[in-house]
Formats: C-alpha cells, structure tokens, sequence
C-alpha cells in the first residue's frame, strides 16, 4: 500500500477504530509524565492524531494534532475543539524548524514504510527545538504486511525492529532513549520509546 492507500484506508475505519479502543489502558499516563518536563505554555506536537480522544485529548488544549486523514482530523475537532488540526503526511511534517517543544507519536509510524522511517525521524527533529522530546511506540518485531481485515478494512504495518529503530533515532540526533511498557488502547501491551534531541 502507497501514502494514498493508507489514507484511504484510515478515512475508512477512523470512526470503528476511535469506537474499539479500551478507555482504561494507562499509556496515557506517559503523556502525563512527559508534561513534568515541559515549560510553561509549551508548543506539542501528536503525529498520527487520530480523533483526538487518546494521546492529544491529554496534551495542552491547544497542542498541534497531525494525521493523513481528514476524516478522523473531523473526529478530532470534535473532541479536542481547541487544538490546532492539520492534515499532512509525517514524512514532511506541516510545521517550521525548531517550532515544538514535544512531540507524541502513539501506534503512528508502524503505518509509513520502513525504509522511509529515517526520514519520519529526521522530520521530528526538524520540528522539534533542541533539548526537546519524544514520546512514541517502539516497535518490538520486523515486519512489513497488509492485514486484509484490520477494523473491518485493509490496513498496512511496518517496521524495521525495535534495535533497528532506537539505531535510527540516535542518527537523526536523539539521544538518552528509555523504553517503558504500557497498556494500549486496544487492550495489550507496547512498548513506548522517550527520547530526547540533542541540543
């Protein structure tokens, strides 16, 4: 599957996959311990939003939420009326340099293709201002595939392994990366990188 496909395929089962998350998990919490690290009125950044209810609903009122789809950026703006939505690909991220004190990005880069995760790397840290963080699922396995029936329609995951991508991070300037195990919204449990940007 292509960029495109995937944002057709997201478009299709926002609203299934917003209905099917387990409410009780607690890597929200995460979002929470990363807020004792940031300054007063900080600029946050949730790649691959989704309808905002999960990571941004937890993020300052008026954190930036980015996601391909513009179906569940319309399921955002009803949840989260006060953030700042944008439709735009995580590869080429619709911000300025050095503009963001945070970025979350939960069960988000696993949909680009691996080979293109560098760049989805590199992006973060483009946007992010020096000495700022990251918070994202790390993925534990290899692995590149369509699932033909995920939330009732095709969906695209891959990743290049857990060492593969904390190698990746350290390259594109982040360094002090720890790993953490928490609950996800549909009811198992991923691990979650945080990380810092070299200043």
């Amino acid at each position: 599957m292509n960029r495109n496909d995937v944002r057709r395929a997201w478009d299709a089962v926002a609203e299934t996959y917003a209905e099917s998350r387990d409410p009780t998990g607690n890597d929200a919490d995460l979002v929470e311990e990363l807020r004792e690290y940031l300054p007063d009125d900080p600029v946050v950044l949730d790649v691959g939003c989704g309808d905002g209810a999960r990571t941004l609903a937890n993020l300052p009122a008026d954190a930036i939420g980015v996601d391909v789809s513009r179906r569940a950026l319309e399921l955002a703006s009803e949840t989260v009326p006060a953030a700042r939505l944008l439709q735009g690909d995580m590869t080429n991220l619709p911000l300025v340099d050095d503009s963001v004190d945070a970025i979350t990005a939960y069960h988000a880069v696993f949909h680009v293709a691996r080979d293109d995760h560098p760049e989805v790397y590199r992006e973060f840290a483009r946007v992010l201002k020096p000495g700022g963080y990251l918070l994202m699922t790390l993925p534990t396995g290899r692995f590149e595939t369509v699932r033909e029936d995920w939330m009732g329609g095709r969906m695209f995951f891959s990743a290049p392994g857990e060492r593969a991508t904390v190698d990746q991070l350290e390259a594109a300037g982040f360094g002090d990366v720890h790993r953490v195990t928490a609950d996800d919204p549909l009811g198992t449990k991923s691990l979650f990188a945080f990380a810092t940007l070299d200043e």
